[in-house]
C-alpha cells in the first residue's frame, strides 16, 4: 500500500483593526475558524506561523495590518489500519455521523485493543475521515457503555462540535440503574482527577477539573434506581464516579461498582440477571447538537440496548412479586 502523504495546509490573512492589541492566538483562532486553538496554538509553537515574516509567540500582541502566514501539515492516521464492521447508523450526512454504539466495542485503539475499535471500523466506511484528528471522534463512550455518539466526517465540523461541547450546547442525557433506593433526583457537583494510588481510575479529588451531572429518578424498586442523567461536563468516567461518590453506584459497575448487594427474599431469576449483568448499566439514550454547517437544532433517541430492556424487567417482576406477598 503506498504511502499516504500527510495534507499540506497554507492560509494567509491580514490583521484586522478588531484583532489590534490581540494576542497572537486569539487573533488567528478568529480568522481561521475552521481549525481548534489548540491546532493554531501547536502550529505556532512548532514555528509553522509567522507574523510578517517573523515567528512569534502565542502571547505576542498584534498591531494591525500584519500578515499572518500558515504553513503546516495534517498528519493522515496511517498507524491504524481500516476494518469493515457494522456499524448502527442512525443519521449520516456529508458533515456527521451519528452512531448507536454497542456494549464492548472501543471507541479509540489502546494498550490490548489495537484494532477491532470504532476508529478502525470509520476508517473503513469514510476513508477521508483519515484526515481528521482521532478519525472524527469528538466525545467517547466506555467500551461497555451503550448509546449515542457523533462523529465528524471534516476538520470543520469537528472544531465547531468541540467548541459546543466546551460551551455546554450539546445535550447529553443517559439512562442507569443503580444500586440503592433514591427518594428523588439532584446534582453531584464535584470536581475530578485521577485516583490518587490507582492511575487507572478517576476519582473526585478536590484539585481536579470542574464535573457536574445531574439526575432524576425514573423508577423506584426494592434495592435499586432506574435514573435519568445529564451531564454538563465530560470527564472520563465522569456518572460512574459520581454515581459511586453518592453511594449510589452502577450496577454491573466492575470499577467503581462496590461490593455486589441484593435486597432480601430476592428471586432466583432476579440473583441471575443481577449476577449475569457484567458491564456498567449505562445507556447513553439522547443526543442533542446543532448541526455544525446549517446550524439547524437536531435531536436523536434511541432504545434502551436488550439486556438493560431484560434488568429492568427482572426489577419490576421482583418489586410486583413482593408488593403482592
Amino acid at each position: 500500500m503506498p504511502e499516504q502523504k500527510p495534507e499540506q495546509v497554507q492560509l494567509q490573512a491580514r490583521v484586522t483593526d478588531e484583532l489590534v492589541g490581540k494576542r497572537l492566538d486569539q487573533a488567528i483562532a478568529q480568522l481561521f475558524p475552521d481549525y481548534s486553538r489548540s491546532r493554531l496554538q501547536g502550529w505556532i509553537k512548532d514555528g509553522c506561523v509567522t507574523v510578517d515574516g517573523e515567528l512569534k509567540r502565542t502571547r505576542d500582541k498584534l498591531q494591525g495590518g500584519e500578515l499572518i502566514c500558515v504553513e503546516a501539515e495534517l498528519a493522515r492516521i496511517e498507524h491504524h489500519k481500516a476494518e469493515a464492521m457494522e456499524l448502527e447508523i442512525i443519521y449520516e450526512d456529508d458533515d456527521i455521523l451519528v452512531i448507536n454504539k454497542p456494549a464492548g466495542l472501543v471507541v479509540h485503539p489502546a494498550a490490548g485493543h489495537a484494532d477491532g475499535t470504532l476508529l478502525n471500523a470509520l476508517l473503513h466506511h469514510v476513508p477521508d475521515i483519515a484526515q481528521v484528528p482521532r478519525a472524527g471522534i469528538v466525545h467517547r463512550l466506555d467500551m461497555d457503555t451503550t448509546g449515542l455518539m457523533v462523529v465528524a466526517k471534516t476538520i470543520q465540523a469537528q472544531t465547531e462540535l468541540v467548541v459546543q461541547l466546551q460551551e455546554r450546547s450539546m445535550g447529553r442525557e443517559y439512562e442507569a440503574v443503580v444500586q440503592g433506593v433514591m427518594t428523588g433526583g439532584g446534582k453531584v457537583d464535584a470536581p475530578m482527577g485521577r485516583h490518587k494510588t490507582n492511575r487507572q481510575k478517576m476519582a473526585v479529588v478536590m484539585l481536579g477539573k470542574p464535573a457536574l451531572t445531574h439526575y432524576r429518578l425514573l423508577q423506584r424498586f426494592r434495592a435499586h434506581s432506574h435514573i435519568r442523567l445529564k451531564l454538563e461536563s465530560g470527564r472520563t468516567h465522569q456518572i460512574r464516579v459520581h454515581m459511586s461518590h453518592i453511594n449510589y453506584p452502577l450496577v454491573g459497575d466492575p470499577v467503581y461498582g462496590g461490593r455486589f448487594r441484593l435486597p432480601k427474599g430476592v428471586s432466583e431469576g432476579l440473583i441471575k440477571t443481577l449476577r449475569g449483568f457484567d458491564r456498567q448499566a449505562l445507556h447513553a439514550k439522547k443526543l442533542e447538537l446543532f448541526h455544525p454547517s446549517t446550524g439547524e437544532l437536531m435531536s436523536w433517541e434511541v432504545d434502551l440496548p436488550e439486556d438493560f430492556q431484560l434488568l429492568l424487567k427482572a426489577l419490576q417482576q421482583d418489586l410486583r412479586r413482593n408488593e403482592e406477598q
